[in-house]
């Protein structure tokens, strides 16, 4: 048995402390927060095998150029002279590449794979009541390219083994007979779940408290003391830490951790929106609105519209042109809902940590012996949740992985 420290209280931090404390060890969770907002709380609940192309991919350099200009735009990346976000945009556009692609697409759909049966067997076992469904997800697209491509993209997946269908508008309204669509078609992914994620924080907050882990919210960590290559110790404000290994699980916040520790982690804050409606408008299958990026999910009692990648540094504000976005694509693609004003005001955030090959970093960097880093899961930090904690314990429990993780390497160059 170990004394483990997770730095970081959101989906990845809570599911390492899960699994550490499932092998036996004493575990205490610090955040900086109160625990009850962010990406874990805001974000689309899909449990994706599906998205095997990670955001490095080719042209996607180019048009993250293009849209630079448009604040409405499905990826915002603010300039700013900055050193660390000079060589994270140096390496971003090194990662656009078909070789990033290729490596990347296996290991991207294990981890998915994984973390979506995770779900289930906690489910199971711990007898929680989440809401959690297997139903699929919609690629809806408006024009012949774009259908184009994510046929190419579902001819990807079905090469890796995943169920992917074709479907026409007169297939599409048979799956969503009570909505209005303005769309080509769509591609149904018949392996990926959904959930809505604020009850499975609640449920899994409270059973970790049941189990004895320790919870020490609103705790900025401010400085570390490290000997012969180890942590032994870190501060915040008020209180000082001690423990065997520690897991830096904090987001976009963790570059400035491990900086601490002269690691050079190569991570931006990604921000994503969304906006809540509690009106019945007839959706019952999630959905990507594929030319819009804009993700739609029906979760228990609302439906959720989410999207945006708003790469420009670690804030919650709400810049509501972004919001505006999200809800006049709604409306394109379904002509009959309109979002109303008081919806999109209500409007939240949250930061995803992005790598500059949109691969996450899971493992130990060979700078200090008893820190394993979880972070950098841009878009699917939700996702690949579970599997990321269970890979975490499996690390520090000298366990053989669950999966192969030189693609996650820490050390890992662009």
């Amino acid at each position: 048995m170990k004394e483990v420290i997770v730095i970081g209280g959101g989906i990845i931090g809570l599911c390492s402390a899960y699994y550490l404390h499932k092998e036996g060890h004493k575990v205490t969770v610090i955040d900086q927060s109160s625990m009850d907002f962010g990406a874990s709380y805001v974000n689309a609940g899909y449990l994706t095998p599906s998205h095997i192309i990670p955001l490095a991919a080719p042209g996607v350099m180019k048009k993250g150029i293009k849209w630079m200009f448009n604040p409405a735009s499905p990826l915002y990346i603010k300039p700013r002279l900055n050193k660390e976000f000079l060589k994270w945009s140096w390496a971003f556009n090194k990662s656009c590449s078909s070789k990033n692609v290729a490596r990347s697409i296996s290991a991207i759909k294990d981890i998915n794979l994984l973390s979506r049966d995770l779900y289930s067997e906690i489910r199971e076992q711990e007898q929680f009541k989440f809401h959690l469904e297997r139903k699929g997800l919609l690629m809806l697209c408006q024009t012949d390219s774009m259908l184009e491509e994510e046929i190419r993209v579902g001819e990807l997946a079905q090469k890796e083994g995943l169920p992917v269908k074709n479907l026409s508008f007169s297939e599409l309204k048979q799956i969503e007979p009570n909505v209005q669509f303005k769309a080509k078609g769509a591609i149904l992914y018949e392996c990926d779940g959904h959930t809505t994620p604020h009850l499975f924080m609640e449920e899994i907050k409270e059973y970790l408290l049941k189990q004895g882990v320790i919870f020490s919210k609103n705790e900025k960590i401010s400085d570390l003391t490290i000997e012969n290559g180890k942590i032994t110790a870190i501060k915040s404000t008020t209180t000082a830490y001690s423990a065997d290994e520690f897991v830096l699980a904090a987001g976009s916040w963790s570059k400035i951790l491990s900086k601490k520790l002269g690691i050079k982690l190569l991570l931006e804050a990604g921000k994503g929106y969304r906006i809540n409606s509690n009106r019945n408008l007839g959706i019952t299958m999630p959905t990507i609105l594929a030319e819009a990026k804009v993700a739609i999910t029906p979760m228990k009692g609302f439906t959720r519209f989410a999207g945006t990648m708003e790469i420009a540094g670690i804030n919650h504000n709400i810049n509501k042109v972004r919001v505006e976005a999200i809800a006049k694509a709604a409306h394109t693609y379904y002509p009959d809902i309109v979002l109303t004003d008081n919806e999109k005001n209500d409007a939240a955030s949250g930061l995803r940590p992005v790598s500059p090959d949109g691969m996450a970093y899971i493992g130990k960097s060979n700078k200090c012996k008893n820190l394993t880093i979880a972070t950098g899961h841009a878009m699917m930090g939700w996702s690949m949740g579970p599997a990321t904690g269970k890979l975490v314990s499996e690390i520090i429990s000298d366990k053989k992985p669950s999966l192969n993780l030189n693609v996650f390497h820490p050390d890992r160059r662009f």
